[in-house]
């Protein structure tokens, strides 16, 4: 065994000299080299993680959204039927020019009612459409690890605005 040993040029204090080497080399590496590399994958998970938790917060926040939207636009609409009702039972009681009156008037209401539905609807998905292309943008600013010019900011919220739009 000694001979083959000779032959391959293998001695004890080489190898052992050499298994040290090795061993300073790994704890330099494990020290200087995958600790940082590893601490940035995991800052990278946090960092998706929150995207993603954002993400359904947003969602959330748009169901909410549209759910008090739904809500005064059944509101107005039950406001403004009650409003009909009314004046068709006080234009019963009026002659018929009063009744004209009546009728017209209601026609008005109802017209302000879904004017001011839609002007509170369309402010309503304004703000939600700004809030949501900020949210966005931080977003991807944290996702990315870019800081957004002002003219990536509007081109992003452009596109998200063209996509959330109901």
């Amino acid at each position: 065994m000694g001979e083959l040993l000779d032959t391959f040029g293998f001695t004890m204090g080489k190898f052992f000299s050499q298994v040290i080497i090795i061993l300073i080399v790994y704890g330099i590496l494990k020290k200087f080299a995958f600790g940082p590399v590893l601490a940035m994958l995991e800052e990278r998970r946090k960092r998706i993680a929150d995207g993603e938790a954002n993400l359904e917060k947003i969602r959330e926040q748009m169901e909410q959204a549209e759910s008090n939207v739904q809500q005064m636009l059944d509101k107005a609409n039950a406001d403004a039927n009650r409003l009909i009702s009314e004046a068709k039972e006080s234009a019963e009681s009026v002659r018929e020019q009063k009744t004209q009156d009546a009728i017209s008037e209601a026609g008005q209401i109802i017209a302000k009612a879904n004017e001011a539905a839609k002007l509170e609807h369309e402010q309503l998905m304004t703000e939600l459409k700004r809030d949501f292309g900020r949210l966005v943008i931080d977003t991807t600013g944290k996702v990315t690890g870019k800081v957004l010019d002002d003219k990536d900011q509007e081109r992003i919220n452009q596109e998200t605005a063209g996509q959330v739009a109901l």
